[in-house]
């Protein structure tokens, strides 16, 4: 354990990951100007050190290298030492991943990198083990005393690949997207595909929601039984493994194995927004009970642990917590021995080991069990001869054993600062559950965290703020951020029919247009044009555990053109979307977000719109329909938004469906009205 014999300036942050290094022999400083000049001014090079705080090995990194004086004297007398936290900087984060990605070709957390006092990278890698971090540090030392022109010569080119890695050239073809076959590419793609467990053959293996989501869209739109399938199975396995929180709901960062079974235990918000997003969507295309058991245990625990007061949410647990000798250990919060559940769980026990697998199928390590189901619900009832009612039953009382006995353990340490991203993604989760089962409390967290973004993270400029702690917002706002927020404001418009959060959309959009957008490329910098530069200003337009900020932006813009009758939303997204097209045909995982929009090009894509008295009850109807090639708009009284002008009638609340710029005839039924855009996928 870190010991407060030694103070080093990351004390006066606010980051949970950076104040966990602030006791550190190590003479860490924060990622700022002060830093950066003083590694100019004493011509040292720079070690930058980046991870998060829920990361396992960047605290087993620090636990063997930076509590060591030793190391630390090696840091600190050569070097200018600043460490990271890629969820505040991940615009920093993106620089030196790419520089170890060139460098090694292969790059993730903790993510370790020496560079130029210029702050050009020069060498780096991931997690390394004390010896081999202290002879690293010492032979690019004795290099840079001894024949600096190396290092010099290992920038430039470094500087040059990385400029390059996020050039995205301007498609000038004439591209008509009807034309265009992903047969092909959707073929090479289900070629990865695990048949047993869902995801895809490796390991580890992470959810990627956006994948599953547009291959949930792809099968139905284009009535591919066996995609659905494959689909479904994602999901169910995904649900019963182990990095889902059979105890408690929501879900781990990804599992180590193929099975979904062992996670790396880390809780992200980012991850469990989405997943609520993609198993609302899919309980509204399958109406399988077990996604929207998924949804409301995971938005339950949303509330309890990640909600503060006034509805922000918190970013993340960490993977590691204290075990009964008082010592950090991965998963200690959450696992399991058998005799702890014989004793937790009584006369069920056989029945509850049935149910989550206390065999060798659940076995991690040790007498540790991971909770794992590999039976459906109909299945245990047959085996058991019992009721629905009597196994939810049980299940409920396990459930209620396990959180109280589990709840006298050590919790893992809390990462408390609010991101306005992330925040986007859990506000926009909200809202796809709130579709999905009509749960007002759903929209209630919503629309009190929709306010806590405006109130707080939104400037009078215009401009968003990325992060939040101890009642300050800091961090001049990413790319990431307005497309999360735009993106989360326009589902809630949805839902609750209010034009301000479309309003507050269509602003921000225009801001982004203003500080982030290139001309020439058609996308948009990934940061504002009034940030200082780094060694680049890069695009991020592949989609990943999280779609790319160009992706959903292109996907906003496709829905404000309709919106606001906006003809530039509407020729700016279609050219991102051509910018893309060659790299996505080869790469589909890759740009599952983009595919999506391209299916909005493809197919028919309608406009909904639910004007009248009734127009909330209404469009809450249409909207526990799974049809993801629709927007909707409305509005209780007259209005003079393009959507909604001259369509209103005096007691009466109509639905009017368009697409391609033709109306059909007003209807006041909704079967009537939405069957054609069932039947017309």
């Amino acid at each position: 354990m870190s010991s407060n014999k030694h103070t080093n300036l990351l004390a006066q942050e606010t980051s949970p990951y950076l104040l966990q290094h602030a006791h550190n022999p190590v003479d860490w400083r924060a990622w700022n100007d002060v830093s950066l000049e003083k590694a100019k001014e004493e011509k040292k090079l720079i070690v930058i050190s980046v991870g998060y705080a829920a990361c396992h090995w960047c605290h087993v990194m620090e636990r063997e290298s930076f509590e060591d004086t030793t190391v630390a004297a090696v840091m600190n007398k050569n070097f200018i030492n600043i460490k990271v936290d890629r969820e505040e900087r991940p615009d920093v984060d993106q620089i030196y991943i790419n520089a170890v990605q060139l460098l090694t070709g292969n790059a993730g957390w903790p993510l370790n990198v020496v560079a130029l006092p210029d702050g050009r990278p020069i060498w780096g890698g991931t997690y390394f083990r004390k010896d081999e971090w202290i002879n690293a540090l010492e032979r690019l030392q004795q290099l840079y005393e001894t024949e600096p022109q190396k290092l010099l010569d290992v920038a430039d080119n470094l500087e040059e690949g990385i400029k390059s890695m996020d050039l995205l050239p301007l498609n000038t073809d004439d591209v008509d997207f009807k034309e265009i076959s992903i047969d092909e590419t959707i073929a090479s793609w289900k070629e990865s595909f695990d048949p047993l467990y869902g995801g895809t053959k490796r390991a580890p293996k992470f959810m990627m929601p956006d994948n599953v989501s547009f291959l949930l869209r792809q099968a139905i739109q284009n009535n591919d039984n066996k995609l659905l399938e494959q689909v479904t199975l994602t999901l169910d396995r995904m649900a019963y493994g182990g990095i889902y929180d059979h105890v408690a709901g929501g879900f781990s960062r990804y599992s180590t194995d193929i099975k979904w079974h062992v996670p790396h235990f880390e809780k992200m918000l980012y991850d469990n927004g989405q997943l609520v997003s993609l198993y609302s969507d899919a309980y509204k295309a399958t109406k399988k009970e077990l996604y929207k058991e998924v949804v409301e245990e995971t938005l339950r625990f949303i509330a309890a642990e990640f909600t503060t007061d006034n509805g922000a949410f918190y970013s993340s647990y960490d993977a590691d917590s204290d075990n009964e000798n008082g010592e950090l250990e991965e998963g200690a919060f959450y696992v399991f021995a058998k005799e702890e559940l014989k004793t937790l769980i009584g006369n069920d026990f056989n029945l509850f080991s049935d149910y989550y697998n206390v065999n060798t199928f659940g076995k991690w390590e040790a007498d540790h069990y991971v909770l794992i189901r590999s039976k459906s619900d109909e299945e245990i009832i047959d085996t058991y001869n019992i009721s629905a009612e009597i196994l939810n039953s049980k299940k409920t009382l396990w459930k209620k054993a396990l959180s109280e006995y589990r709840s006298k353990r050590p919790m893992p340490r809390l990462d408390d600062k609010i991101l306005t991203s992330w925040n986007g993604l859990m506000l926009k989760g909200y809202v796809d559950a709130y579709k999905a089962f009509g749960t007002e409390d759903y929209l209630d967290a919503a629309v009190k965290n929709a306010h806590f973004i405006k109130n707080n993270q939104m400037q009078t400029s215009g401009a968003l703020l990325h992060n939040h702690k101890n009642g300050k917002s800091t961090i001049n706002g990413y790319l990431e951020d307005y497309a999360a927020v735009i993106d989360a404001y326009i589902s809630l418009y949805e839902v609750t029919l209010d034009m301000e959060w479309l309003d507050i959309a269509n602003n921000l959009t225009a801001y982004t247009f203003e500080h982030f957008f290139d001309e020439k490329k058609k996308l948009f910098y990934f940061t504002s044009d009034e940030d200082p530069a780094l060694v680049t200003r890069n695009f991020e337009y592949r989609d990943n555990v999280i779609p790319a900020s160009n992706s959903i932006m292109a996907k906003n813009l496709q829905l404000l053109s309709h919106y606001f009758d906006n003809q530039l939303y509407a020729e700016v997204s279609k050219q991102m979307l051509k910018n893309v097209l060659p790299e996505m045909k080869q790469y589909p995982s890759g740009f599952s977000n983009w595919l999506s929009l391209l299916l909005d090009y493809q197919k028919p894509f309608y406009e909904v719109v639910v004007v009248g008295a009734n127009a909330k009850e209404k469009l809450a109807k249409i909207n526990i329909n799974y049809l993801p090639n629709i927007l909707t708009a409305g509005s209780n009284i007259e209005a003079s938004a393009p959507l909604l002008t001259q369509r209103y009638v005096d007691n009466q609340t109509l639905i009017y469906v368009c697409v391609n710029n033709a109306c059909k005839l007003p209807e006041s039924v909704i079967e009537k009205a939405i069957n054609p855009i069932k039947l017309t996928k």
